[in-house]
C-alpha cells in the first residue's frame, strides 16, 4: 500500500470516529445548546474528513479532480456555523431553558457565572 492509500483510510476512519461521536452527543447531551454543539463540530470535521477522503481517493483512481466534492465541501462548512447560529438565536428568542446543574460543584459553579 502508498502513502496515500494508508491517508485516505486515516481520512475515512478519523471522520467516521468524528462522525459518530457528534451523532452520540446529538443524542446524549442534556438540553438544546449542548445538544447543536455536537452536531455543529464534530459531525462537520467528520463530514470535511469523509469528503477529503473521497476527493483524494477518486483523484487517485481516476486521475480526475472532482470540482462536485469540492463544492459539497465548501457548502457543508459554509452552511453548518449560519444554521447553528440562525438555530441558537431563535432558542434564545424563545427563551429556551438551559439543563439544570446536577451536582453541587456545577450548580455553585453556574452560580458565579
Amino acid at each position: 500500500m502508498t502513502v496515500l492509500e494508508y491517508l485516505i483510510a486515516m481520512l475515512a476512519l478519523l471522520g467516521s470516529l468524528f462522525v459518530v461521536v457528534g451523532s452520540v452527543a446529538l443524542v446524549k447531551l442534556p438540553d438544546f445548546y449542548t445538544r447543536l454543539h455536537g452536531p455543529t463540530k464534530a459531525t462537520t470535521l467528520g463530514l470535511g474528513s469523509l469528503v477529503l477522503a473521497s476527493l483524494l481517493y477518486f483523484n487517485a483512481v481516476e486521475q480526475v479532480l472532482s470540482l462536485q466534492q469540492l463544492l459539497i465541501a465548501l457548502f457543508l462548512f459554509i452552511t453548518a456555523p449560519i444554521t447553528a447560529h440562525m438555530l441558537i438565536k431563535a432558542a434564545l428568542h424563545q427563551q429556551l431553558k438551559t439543563a439544570k446543574a446536577t451536582s453541587g460543584k456545577e450548580q455553585a459553579k453556574l452560580k458565579a457565572d
